[in-house]
């Protein structure tokens, strides 16, 4: 089985977290634990048929996962592997700014005048 795409893995979690709404649905399931569509329709300020759509994107992207439960209600229970691969996507990013930045700094280092030193003034 081939390595999942960090990037496009990332690119998928930052697309389902810039919802707002999206963002309160994960943070009820974080906090108060696995909910149906209905429970969590009940607790945030959204009708249910639009938690079903948010919950579908959710699924698909794997930030949530939907079980059975009780007379057949599915319940939908936080996922953090996504967002894992999305913060070594990032860390990685910031690595790589990391290392330009010094590099960057270094050849600042060895270019600028020596202190006290003006070439301009001399005889």
């Amino acid at each position: 089985m081939p390595p999942p795409d960090i990037e496009a893995i990332a690119e998928q979690v930052f697309h389902a977290l810039a919802d707002p709404t999206r963002r309160a649905i994960l943070a009820t399931l974080a906090t108060q634990g696995p909910a149906t569509a209905t429970d969590l329709a009940d607790r945030l300020p959204i009708t249910r048929q639009a938690i079903a759509k948010h919950l579908a994107l959710l699924t698909d992207v794997g930030l949530v996962s939907p079980e059975l439960g009780e007379r057949r209600r599915v319940r939908y229970r936080l996922q953090s592997a996504p967002v894992r691969l999305a913060q070594q996507f990032l860390a990685a990013l910031a690595h790589d700014w990391d290392d330009r930045l010094q590099a960057l700094g270094n050849h600042l280092d060895r270019s600028a005048p020596v202190q006290g030193h003006d070439d301009r003034h001399s005889t």
